[in-house]
Order: C-alpha cells, then sequence, then structure tokens
C-alpha cells in the first residue's frame, strides 16, 4: 500500500497529514502491514477495470464538482470578510 510506504519514507505522522487521514488510521493500516494482513483487510481483489468513458464521465463529475466547491468556498471567503469588517 502507497500509504505505508510513505510512512516508511517520511515518518507516519508526516505521512497521515500528507495524507488527510487521522494518524490512527495510518498507524493501523502500519501495524497490519507488518503482520501481512494489510492485504487481506483491503479486500486483495483485483482493482475494478472501467472503461474510458466511465472513467471520463467520472473525470467530469470530479471536475464540476470542483467548480462548484471553489465557488462555494469564494462566497465563504467574502462572507467572512464581509462579518469581520462589521465586528469592527
Amino acid at each position: 500500500m502507497e500509504a505505508v510506504r510513505l510512512a516508511e519514507s517520511v515518518g507516519g505522522n508526516e505521512a497521515a497529514k500528507r495524507l488527510g487521514v487521522p494518524d490512527s488510521s495510518l498507524w493501523n493500516w502500519i501495524r497490519l502491514h507488518r503482520l501481512g494482513k494489510l492485504e487481506l483487510a483491503a479486500g486483495a481483489s483485483e482493482p475494478v477495470k472501467r472503461s474510458a468513458s466511465e472513467l471520463e464521465a467520472e473525470n467530469a463529475r470530479l471536475r464540476r464538482e470542483l467548480a462548484n466547491t471553489k465557488l462555494d468556498l469564494e462566497i465563504v471567503k467574502k462572507a467572512a470578510a464581509y462579518f469581520a469588517k462589521e465586528s469592527r
């Protein structure tokens, strides 16, 4: 698992921070990996093969979601600036 390799190279806490996962989750993955049980816990099945059109559709959906999230963030930033100015 890539997360475990990252943790081995930069340390568990730093890897968890970079990946945006709780430290406890990453340390559990490391423990399972050391016990040789990580693949069993992860399901160890073959990755699901998806067609190019399915991947393109998901990519388009994620781009729309990202654009909407960026717009929401801009609105929140403007509102925060407005209310910060009002509270002075």
